[in-house]
């Protein structure tokens, strides 16, 4: 199901709009599904190509298993233990969907240690973050 990004019809009160546009709904006023990124620890890697408009592609993590954390100045490959807390939607963590703000448990060496994600995975198909 996508997602509609322009103004209802309806006003506040119950009254119609008139509205400003040449004509009311547009295929390129659609947003596209929500990737959900999930964080996982034993499948593979999956990424998704959506087509944009004028030949662009845009590569969309669906799972993923490693987050690149920066650590000191120093960018470190780190495996993704699970999402600790998700501001975005408390529903979230319980399903180990990443979003930009999250706050995963990695495995840097031996130890866990938290880290907030800075990017966003559904848009850039990778996980990055800083230690938190």
């Amino acid at each position: 199901m996508v997602e509609w990004h322009g103004k209802s019809n309806k006003l506040v009160s119950g009254g119609k709009r008139s509205t400003v546009r040449r004509c009311t709904k547009k295929n390129a006023w659609r947003g596209g599904e929500a990737a959900q990124t999930k964080a996982v620890t034993t499948a593979k890697e999956t990424r998704a190509l959506k087509e944009g408009r004028g030949k662009t592609e845009k590569v969309r993590a669906t799972a993923t298993k490693y987050a690149n954390v920066a650590q000191k100045g120093k960018i470190v490959k780190a495996e993704i233990v699970g999402v600790e807390h998700n501001d975005a939607n408390r529903l979230f963590a319980r399903s180990n969907i990443a979003t930009c703000g999250a706050i995963i448990k990695i495995k840097v060496g031996k130890e866990e240690k938290d880290a907030i994600i800075t990017n966003r995975p559904g848009q850039d198909g990778v996980i990055n973050a800083v230690l938190a």
